[in-house]
């Protein structure tokens, strides 16, 4: 990428930090059975080991970008890197699975700080290197979309060989290989602000964020029917919250999620709109595909892992293409055809309510890879086209909280759908949702334009 090998080792040390989240969202789908069975828990319960994790990066990621703004991107990036690498040597020992759903979440704001210091960095790394961001952001692209499609893989081998237990320790050097080469390459931090903890947790807002999470919550429990006698009672509560925070965060002065940035913003706002939304799609394949296979199909953890493989070789070859294309056709135009290959892979999903024969699914999964990368690295440069440099830290967690509401979205939906166990009967269900999803997304991303001027 540069003559310069620290700008390249800086950009590889932001990749495998930023590759972690991602990483660790889909090496757990193939463990949920294995928790089930552990812990003795319905699908519903499980699906919070799911949503834990989720929750807290979309809480985590806005908080972390206005940090990574304020203080220094690097600086951030290294505290999140030794938060995980502390939180995953411990979690192994977790008594209970409700312990080990608040290590999930701690390892998630771990490494919430990654993705929007990189992005922030990116612009630096990028000029020093005399090079389009497109490029430093393809290769971040590249590693989340490598380390998503290879989770499963990397997430069945290890519950075969060792048990759900290695899932935290794989962890442990990835995250301080991360901090070292990030520490040793990156360009120091500019001059940001410094404030006191009071200051600090003052403009954190701190409500803001509960607000967030308690309305997703409720929200959640309500659909899950977690307690059926207030399902309707936590429906209204969620929906109260709700309105209370997007009141607050109109009206605060450094909001945690800043929806003025949206009102003034239309094709970040669509960009936003359009990634949640994709990202519920593709989840669903993520997360209730290999319950399927093994449940349905009787395959083992490991053999599924491998069965997801062709998803990670796709989307890895589709990431350079994709960035190819936008230069030659525009983002607009590949983030469209990214959608419409998307909704014919979906509908090809269906296949699997007669057979779930191996060939079908290493087709299936290569052919989503290729969407998958492609929407994805579009929805990025989309994002990052569609924002002032000052912004898009901020701006970079925000587009991560989307991917995290798709798949809050999907897994409470899978629990909806299959509550009992994922079968060929619920697998139909989720595939009409995936193809209503998937024509919602098309028509949002018909309508962004690309700013002349971000």
């Amino acid at each position: 990428m540069s003559n310069n090998p620290r700008t390249g080792l800086a950009v590889a040390g932001l990749s495998l930090g930023t590759a972690l989240n991602p990483l660790n969202s889909s090496m757990i789908a193939v463990a949920l059975v294995v928790l089930r069975a552990d812990f003795g828990l319905d699908v519903a319960a499980v699906t919070w080991v799911v949503t834990s994790f989720y929750l807290a990066s979309a809480a985590g990621q806005p908080v972390m970008g206005r940090l990574a703004d304020r203080f220094g991107p690097r600086r951030m990036f290294l505290l999140g890197m030794g938060l995980v690498a502390i939180t995953c040597a411990l979690a192994p020992f977790a008594p209970n699975f409700a312990l080990l759903c608040v290590a999930r979440a701690v390892m998630a704001l771990g490494t919430a700080t990654a993705y929007p210091s990189a992005v922030v960095m990116v612009g630096a790394l990028a000029h020093r290197a005399k090079v389009d961001s497109a490029r430093p952001l393809g290769r971040l692209q590249m590693a989340n979309t490598s380390a998503a499609a290879v989770g499963p893989v990397v997430g069945g081998l290890l519950v075969a060989l060792v048990g759900w237990e290695a899932l935290f320790l794989i962890n442990v050097p990835l995250a301080l290989g991360a901090l070292l080469i990030v520490r040793r390459a990156a360009p120091p931090d500019q001059v940001r602000e410094h404030g006191s903890v009071a200051e600090l947790l003052r403009d954190s807002d701190i409500p803001g964020i509960a607000g967030f999470i308690g309305a997703l919550l409720l929200v959640m429990m309500a659909a899950l029917n977690v307690a059926p006698a207030y399902r309707w009672w936590m429906l209204a509560g969620g929906t109260v919250i709700a309105a209370l925070f997007a009141w607050r965060e109109l009206r605060f002065a450094k909001p945690f999620l800043d929806l003025r940035l949206l009102g003034r913003n239309r094709p970040l706002m669509l960009v936003y709109l359009a990634f949640a939304v994709f990202s519920s799609v593709y989840y669903f394949v993520f997360f209730g595909l290999p319950q399927l296979l093994q449940e349905a199909g009787g395959y083992d953890p490991g053999l599924v892992g491998l069965l997801m493989l062709p998803l990670a070789g796709m989307s890895v070859v589709a990431t350079p293409w994709a960035v190819s294309a936008m230069g030659r056709f525009g983002v607009r135009r590949v983030l469209i055809a990214g959608v419409v290959l998307l909704t014919v892979v979906a509908a090809l999903m269906w296949l699997l309510t007669g057979t779930l024969a191996i060939p079908f699914v290493v087709v299936l999964t290569a052919l989503m890879g290729v969407p998958y990368g492609t929407v994805s690295i579009a929805s990025n440069q989309g994002m990052f086209l569609s924002t002032r440099p000052q912004e898009r830290g901020i701006a970079a967690g925000i587009y991560q909280t989307c991917r995290y509401v798709g798949a809050i979205t999907a897994t409470v939906m899978i629990g909806v759908f299959a509550s009992g166990g994922v079968d060929q009967a619920g697998w139909m269900r989720m595939v009409l949702a995936m193809l209503v999803l998937c024509a919602v997304t098309l028509g949002i991303s018909v309508f962004w334009k690309q700013q002349a001027k971000p």
